[in-house]
């Protein structure tokens, strides 16, 4: 089994009543899409948990199982196509999967709740951000729409948007990328939630705007002590905010780690690979590295480790038998805490 749970030593389950353990604890979830083409397997069997006060981040490249976990999290998967076949995904102790749609319902937006990538599609374009802001606190908390407007200014100004007083009846087209993406944090940040899910908030974004939204984000984290998951595809938006990485690649965890021990000493190919991708400032006037290939496709999802047929230390055990995230150790035999990897060949990887 796949499971960061157990790489941490953090084996035990949460209390019924959430008085333990972690907010969140996905357990060998699995997601497919029924398609006329045969059955994609976007998500085979992920384990990972997130703590109040604590940033997850979730790495991979498109079409690795990021996205598609979050949303069977937050219950916003198109179903069908979509199908959970197996899994648990505990809230406080409670698996969502079998609450009743009015349960899951209560806890989204309240309790847990998602900042999506693209904030112009996310926001009615119709309806001033105001009214949207407002929405949550009409809904939710019964507020009048004198009251909602109030709190949705205040939200605003939380959240550092100039002028939020006259700029409360403004709609989505009139605001700037940055602008948007922070509105879409403040619309997160509404109920107070326990957690929350930002699914690439900095995309599209350019470099001051993102290390801004970041910032923000890491700033609001820090004052209401929730968890946060962090999913990206880019290892240099995350460096200075998670306190622990899953990287995904073929709907599989492929690593766990703390943050700073990742960086320092990659543990999985993969994870080598996009940090390698990363442009640095003493590689001035080199070519960019890539990965060379592309991810699978998941209806014919490769025999062995996936990442195989990518991979420079690839070998024959690669190619037949399915690696699954085990313990990091040092060379002395002893653990390294949090730390997991899926391949064959960790050790040659992470010293060498």
């Amino acid at each position: 089994m796949t499971s960061i749970e157990k790489t941490e030593g953090a084996g035990s389950a949460p209390a019924a009543d959430g008085s333990d353990g972690p907010l969140l604890d996905v357990r060998d979830l699995h997601v497919e899409f029924r398609t006329k083409d045969g059955v994609v397997q976007a998500v085979n069997g992920v384990n990972y948990n997130v703590s109040a006060g604590e940033t997850l981040a979730v790495l991979g490249e498109s079409g690795s199982g990021k996205s598609v976990t979050a949303q069977a999290v937050m219950g916003i998967l198109d179903m069908p196509p979509g199908r959970i076949p197996r899994g648990e995904i505990l809230f406080r102790g409670r698996d969502m999967l079998r609450m009743s749609a009015e349960e899951h319902r209560r806890i989204r937006g309240q309790k847990i709740a998602m900042i999506f990538q693209d904030a112009l599609s996310a926001l009615n374009p119709v309806l001033s951000v105001g009214f949207q802001l407002g929405e949550m606190f009409r809904v939710h908390q019964g507020l009048s729409r004198k009251e909602a407007r109030a709190r949705a200014i205040e939200l605003m100004e939380r959240v550092n948007i100039p002028a939020a007083k006259s700029r409360v009846g403004d709609f989505p087209h009139q605001f700037s990328g940055g602008m948007r993406q922070r509105i879409m944090i403040a619309m997160a940040l509404a109920l107070e939630p326990d957690l929350i899910i930002a699914d690439e908030p900095t995309t599209a974004l350019d470099v001051t705007v993102q290390a801004q939204v970041m910032e923000l984000l890491a700033e609001l984290q820090r004052e209401y002590q929730m968890g946060l998951i962090l999913i990206t595809h880019d290892l240099g938006v995350v460096a200075d905010v998670a306190d622990k990485i899953a990287v995904m690649y073929a709907g599989r965890i492929v690593e766990t780690a703390p943050v700073h021990e990742l960086y320092k000493r990659p543990a999985h190919p993969y994870t080598r690979g996009l940090l390698d991708s990363i442009p640095r400032l003493d590689q001035k006037g080199q070519e960019l590295y890539a990965i060379k290939g592309l991810p699978p496709n998941l209806q014919r999802i490769p025999s062995g480790c996936a990442f195989h047929p990518r991979c420079p230390r690839a070998t024959d055990v690669c190619r037949t038998e399915t690696p699954v995230l085990t313990p990091v150790t040092e060379q002395d035999g002893g653990g390294l805490p949090g730390r997991g990897s899926a391949c064959h060949h960790w050790k040659e990887t992470i010293h060498g």
